[in-house]
């Protein structure tokens, strides 16, 4: 055997899928006798080498039976570039070694990812389409730290492991491999070999961009980098002024049962782009909240339970048709925002669960790793490549694909060593405290790097606890979100409006706790996927009456929604009262909307509240301010009326809201106001438009010097039955008033 040549044992390691350093061993390598090139080619029976310009470089000698090729040639350095033409009784076929390439990564990659703080992870890691050392290709990079040995595997290799074995970078515990002659819509996965030995079950990439459609579970290679964009306005304005003081109200749509196709097929990302981008912008809905569509094995988890967080589901198209549907959004002027789950991750075997073999993305500890109710791994935010993986997740939506804002789901179960655990299934802190020090800062890390690297997007917490200060800064000790989900907000008025209205007086504060603690959070009102699913009926259903009385019931509660501190978030068919639960299996029940005047009522008045809450700076500038805030009626709790005043700037005009919750008409309702003068009816839930029995007010009310309510002025209203009011005060239109002049007759409202 000459000197040149590999020892028996690595050629034997190799073949056998278990070299420790493939690349010290494979590819072209400079010794005392010349260039040696060693490639390993299955099926080949002869293997030569040529240069780029075609020459004859040598002939490699079949050193083992499995394809191992080794040649020597004198005289020629290491470096040269060269391409291999392999035969067998089928034919003839040209390669380039994946061997011949230097490292794609580099020594700050190392360092930012042992650090955690590598903030564009995935323009690294993942499988990129690259020109490579003049080559064409697909750069492939995954962390494995434990592992002894990584191969990306494929159709491209007859899925053996053997043959794209990858570099292992020591100080980081990433591997890499530049694949030559790979393209977009290469299907792959990682195959692993444990510490121990243990060849562990295909993965997908963590860092995938795309995923097969499911069943299947590859990973795609997919191009992100040549997506058209237009909509430059949008992102200009939404950096222009705090969220907290523009209007927000979200439609909450799930893409795969918003509508669907024939045969109940899924309508792709360019039928939605064209259909929900259509109707949410005739509703006047502010912004679009997608469940999760981070790709995700099964339907009914509606995304919650996410296996490739980096892949826009193939359920509706590819990564740009993705792109193309959040550009037409922002080209209506409608903002985007994506429920993401960092809190925790199912524990399929193609995942992240046990990636090289044991605990690694999950925390080791079952007390803080497992989550029992979900059966679902915990992320461990400890761990700051894990922390870096996640925060480098939520920034990539925003780069990429210009995503507004992430409502960031579960934020309790991450903050709580204790959550839903029994005494004897978590351990406290060593200051026998519950909180998850670690949750909490990578919360804090991730807020505060969202909000520098893309000023004018939000986060939203769901949250459904009194942890304090979950939307402060975190310089002042808070999370640093941007917004909470009220979830208080929503118990309280579900289920004060599902009594009957004669039991409501002893349930009064109901709605009036709610605003003891309105400002101590930049709030969002949500009635979300969660209210509508499980046995829990629609909004319809929950109410108390014969079908009038409901339909009237959801009508004055959305437009006290409307008019209530807070952003609002409405579930898809809420808008139009839909009477059957909500199933991710089937489209909405669109057919209602033009059945009778209720259904299509509820969705001309959600149309109506989007539109005045936008144009009236009073009703949204405030939101999370109480000086934005004043009570009217606070304690007619026989009456079940409410009120109070919203303002916005001093230029603005104020507007009241009044909601009467019992069926029982009121023509004389004294309301104090603050100033005298004309008070514009500028929305009315009882209006015979909206399907209610068109009591009103004669399009307005003239407010006299009659203090009432603590106010210097007050006017005689007609409360309709079951029914909210807006009165916004008229400057322009505020000629002296009297007594005598206030409307005091029950009319047919003039919408």
């Amino acid at each position: 055997m000459h000197a040149w040549q590999a020892p028996d044992r690595d050629v034997d390691q190799l073949v056998g899928g278990r070299h420790h350093d493939p690349f010290g061993l494979l590819g072209p390598h400079e010794t005392e006798d010349g260039l040696v090139i060693r490639a390993f080619v299955p099926r080949a029976e002869t293997l030569d080498a040529y240069d780029i310009d075609g020459s004859h470089v040598l002939s490699l000698a079949l050193r083992h039976a499995a394809g191992f090729f080794e040649g020597h040639v004198a005289g020629r350095p290491a470096w040269a570039r060269y391409t291999l033409k392999a035969r067998n009784e089928g034919g003839e076929w040209w390669l380039d070694d994946p061997y011949a390439f230097e490292p794609v990564l580099g020594p700050l990659d190392d360092h930012l990812m042992v650090e955690g703080t590598h903030t564009e992870l995935y323009e690294r890691l993942g499988a990129h389409l690259s020109l490579h050392q003049g080559v064409e290709g697909v750069a492939f990079a995954v962390w494995a730290p434990n592992a002894q040995r990584v191969s990306v595997v494929g159709d491209f290799n007859a899925w053996d492991g053997r043959r794209h074995q990858m570099r292992k970078r020591i100080d980081s515990g990433l591997w890499e491999i530049f694949a030559p002659g790979l393209s977009e819509g290469t299907i792959y996965k990682y195959e692993i070999i444990a510490a121990d030995g243990r060849l562990l079950p295909l993965k997908a990439d963590p860092f995938g961009f795309r995923g097969e459609f499911r069943p299947a579970t590859g990973s795609v290679v997919a191009r992100l980098d040549d997506f058209q964009w237009g909509d430059d306005a949008h992102l200009a304005a939404r950096r222009e002024g705090a969220a907290r003081h523009k209007p927000m109200s979200i439609y909450e749509v799930h893409l795969g049962s918003w509508r669907r196709g024939e045969g109940n097929r899924f309508l792709t990302y360019d039928e939605l782009a064209d259909q929900l981008i259509e109707y949410v912008e005739w509703m006047g809905f502010t912004h679009i909240e997608l469940l999760p569509i981070s790709e995700h094995p099964l339907d009914a988890s509606w995304g919650y339970q996410p296996i490739g967080l980096y892949a826009p589901t193939s359920r509706f198209g590819d990564p740009a048709g993705f792109a193309r549907l959040v550009d037409r959004a922002h080209r209506a002027g409608i903002a985007v925002i994506l429920d993401w789950v960092p809190a925790h991750f199912p524990t399929d075997i193609h995942g992240l669960a046990h990636f090289d073999g044991g605990p690694l993305y999950e925390h080791a500890d079952p007390q803080r790793g497992f989550h029992p109710d979900w059966n679902t791994a915990i992320y461990d935010f400890g761990r700051r490549e894990v922390s870096n993986f996640l925060t480098a997740n939520a920034l990539f939506w925003l780069d990429r694909f210009h995503i507004d804002g992430l409502r960031v789901d579960a934020v309790a179960s991450m903050l709580y060593l204790n959550y839903s655990r029994k005494e004897g299934e978590w351990s406290p802190n060593p200051d026998g405290s519950n909180d998850n020090k670690d949750a909490v800062a990578f919360l804090q890390r991730a807020n505060v790097t969202l909000y520098a690297e893309h000023p004018g997007t939000v986060t939203i917490a769901e949250e459904s606890t009194s942890w304090a200060g979950v939307s402060a800064p975190v310089h002042a000790g808070g999370l640093g979100f941007g917004f909470k989900w009220n979830m208080g907000w929503m118990h309280d008025t579900l289920d004060y409006l599902a009594f009957d209205p004669v039991y409501r007086p002893w349930h009064h504060d109901k709605i009036t706790f709610g605003l003891m603690y309105a400002f101590s959070e930049n709030f969002v009102l949500p009635l979300s996927h969660d209210e509508v699913v499980h046995g829990k009926g629609t909004v319809l259903s929950r109410m108390p009456g014969d079908d009038w009385q409901r339909f009237a019931n959801v009508r004055a509660y959305y437009a006290f929604m409307w008019a209530y501190p807070g952003k609002k978030l409405l579930f898809m068919g809420q808008e139009f009262a839909q009477r059957s639960e909500w199933s991710e299996e089937r489209s909405l029940d669109w057919h209602l909307t033009g059945m009778g005047p209720h259904h299509r009522g509820v969705q001309l008045l959600v149309r109506d509240l989007n539109r005045t809450y936008r144009d009236e700076p009073a009703l949204h500038t405030g939101d999370n301010d109480p000086t934005g805030f004043r009570w009217l009626v606070v304690d007619d709790r026989a009456q079940s009326v409410f009120a109070w005043l919203r303002t916005g700037g001093e230029d603005d005009a104020p507007v009241a809201m009044i909601a009467n919750f019992t069926p029982v008409p009121r023509p004389f309702y004294r309301l104090g106001l603050p100033r005298a003068g004309r008070w514009s009816e500028i929305v009315n839930t009882d209006s015979a438009d909206y399907g209610g029995s068109g009591m009103g007010n004669l399009g307005g009310v003239v407010a006299v010097d009659v203090p009432a309510h603590g106010m210097p002025a007050s006017v005689e209203l007609v409360l309709p039955p079951l029914a909210t009011l807006y009165l916004k005060w008229e400057p322009e239109r505020a000629p002296p008033a009297t007594a005598e002049e206030t409307p005091k007759s029950i009319v047919t409202c003039k919408e």
